[in-house]
């Protein structure tokens, strides 16, 4: 894959995808000192940048495979995103989602018609359930992030970042499966290869930085974070090899400092994030002062959050800023 396979992605997917808002705040860049602009994917169909590289998935398939159907494992947004795809492209779409995803992911695929299947996260393998109902029923398997034309269609939000503030000279994306980070360092590598790519995942969910590190992919165990979307095991094969190369740094955060981004997204952007969505600014907050002059780029990857989840957060968040004399971006 070259930076030619985003800009191909990107004149199928802006025929349905929402070009969502740069935004700054001057208080939040005074905080960090320097300009910030938060590419806000809480505004994208489905509440997530997931959309993108799904329709594109869907957009790229053949007649066959959408008389079957497709099928896809995830925490919760990328199916989402899948069924409505799926209704955009006039077939069905079945999801394999864990039991413990959040009850607003599940409304809104019971909403988009999904077949929902639940699993164990800690008991039972998805991929190998996903496989095995997709040779039961001729469905197409759309991984959230091991696809080439997912990959292609999530570098569309970095395409668009680059095109609108061309001068950005770092752009921090939250890693998952990998495939956001994947699409975001072609596209990056298209406009300007000496434009900083940052991933930045938990702490507690650090697999793509132990890969790195290590030169291979490297398992760990199930994950306990907030981020309910980073809760991966080992990076995907095929963004980790995308990455491996070209990826400028990929940089871990505490529990505190995703709750903590959250707040700082609601207060400067009334933006309410999902953690997994803030956790490319918990990143930003973490290295600000390591980068060269000039401004960043920021993904806030999805807002699908459930409501007392988000209420707790933010109060943990904002109890710790006010019990601490340190400032808020070091928690």
């Amino acid at each position: 894959m070259t930076s030619a396979s985003v800009l191909l992605a990107m004149e199928l997917v802006r025929r349905a995808a929402i070009r969502t808002p740069m935004v700054s705040s001057a208080a939040f860049d005074s905080l960090v000192g320097r300009r910030v602009w938060i590419k806000d994917e809480t505004k994208q169909l489905t509440g997530s940048f997931k959309f993108r590289g799904a329709y594109y998935a869907l957009a790229t398939a053949t007649s066959d495979q959408r008389a079957a159907g497709f099928i896809a494992g995830s925490s919760g947004n990328h199916a989402q995103a899948l069924a409505l795809a799926a209704l955009h492209h006039h077939t069905t779409a079945t999801v394999v989602i864990p039991s413990d995803a959040p009850a607003a992911k599940r409304v809104a695929l019971d909403a988009l018609g999904a077949q929902i299947i639940t699993y164990d996260r800690h008991r039972d393998h998805r991929d190998a359930l996903v496989q095995q109902i997709a040779h039961h029923t001729g469905r197409t398997v759309i991984s959230s992030s091991n696809h080439h034309a997912v990959i292609a269609g999530a570098g569309t939000v970095a395409w668009e970042m680059v095109q609108e503030v061309p001068d950005l000279v770092a752009l921090f994306v939250p890693i998952g499966g990998g495939g956001l980070a994947a699409g975001s360092v072609l596209a990056a590598l298209g406009h300007n290869p000496n434009l900083r790519v940052i991933g930045v995942e938990p702490a507690t969910a650090n697999d793509t930085h132990r890969s790195l590190r290590a030169g291979r992919l490297t398992p760990i165990p199930p994950p306990d974070t907030i981020a309910d979307g980073l809760r991966h095991t080992e990076p995907a094969r095929l963004p980790f090899e995308i990455i491996k190369p070209l990826i400028h740094d990929v940089v871990t955060v505490p529990e505190a400092a995703i709750a903590s981004a959250m707040a700082h997204l609601w207060r400067h952007y009334s933006t309410a994030a999902e953690p997994s969505g803030a956790v490319a600014v918990a990143g930003l907050l973490q290295v600000a002062d390591r980068l060269p002059p000039g401004p960043v780029g920021v993904v806030v990857s999805g807002g699908n959050v459930d409501w007392p989840a988000y209420r707790t957060l933010l109060d943990v968040a904002m109890e710790i800023e006010r019990n601490t004399d340190a400032a808020p971006v070091l928690l």
